[in-house]
């Protein structure tokens, strides 16, 4: 591998890196947020995320920069596509991150049942943020045999939060019918919720591209 293509592969590593630590720090703002109760924490959430898809922006343009200049082979060309897909993956972890936000720090302030909520939004939200956060070390490894091992790892934190969204969904529907009046804030509490779940998602996107990176194979839908 060339001096200049690895200098130029590292960087865009370590930038795909940093946006992607900014969702999981975004997410654990808001998660303490939650739990201290302390909901000025939302702010420093947000702020977390200002710039993310100006910088992701940058970061395509570099390796679209660098696939026109050094013409990588097999391998490498396989690196740069998936770190290509990834930035687009982590943005859009960064928008249901921010949607998450935006939606749970106005039900807050509500009279529904936040307690009964927390008793499973909180563990999946804590889900989402290993999922996430697991994701991101695959990046890091330089043994490409741990891959799989951490891919797997994600898997099951992205399984956890389906079946601890399920269990809000069941729950909050319970709720529904005994407070027709809070209908509109459980659902919005509910639809909030939902956007963590998806964070989960895409960290789950981001390992599987990440397999595909360092073991090669197929691209499949996480």
């Amino acid at each position: 591998m060339l001096p200049v293509y690895k200098e130029k592969l590292e960087s865009i590593k370590n930038e795909v890196y940093g946006i992607g630590v900014c969702v999981a720090k975004a997410n654990e703002l808001a998660l303490e947020a939650i739990e201290s109760k302390k909901y000025s924490l939302f702010n420093e959430a947000k702020n977390e995320l200002i710039n993310l898809e100006k910088t992701s922006n940058k970061i395509d343009n570099l390796i679209v920069t660098t696939l026109a200049l050094h013409a990588p082979e097999a391998k490498d060309l396989r690196v740069l596509v998936s770190y290509l897909k990834i930035t687009n993956e982590i943005v859009r972890a960064s928008t249901n991150t921010r949607s998450f936000i935006k939606s749970f720090s106005r039900i807050v302030s509500s009279e529904i049942d936040l307690d009964k909520i927390n008793e499973y939004g909180i563990p999946l939200h804590k889900s989402a943020i290993l999922a996430i956060k697991t994701a991101l070390k695959i990046i890091q490894i330089e043994n490409e045999n741990e891959t799989e091992d951490y891919f797997h790892k994600v898997v099951v934190e992205e399984s956890k939060t389906d079946d601890l969204y399920s269990m809000i969904e069941k729950n909050i529907l319970k709720m529904i019918t005994k407070n027709k009046e809070l209908s509109k804030d459980y659902f919005e509490a509910l639809s909030s919720l939902r956007r963590l779940e998806k964070v989960a998602d895409r960290a789950a996107s981001i390992a599987n591209l990440l397999l595909y990176a360092h073991l090669g194979g197929e691209i499949h839908q996480a």
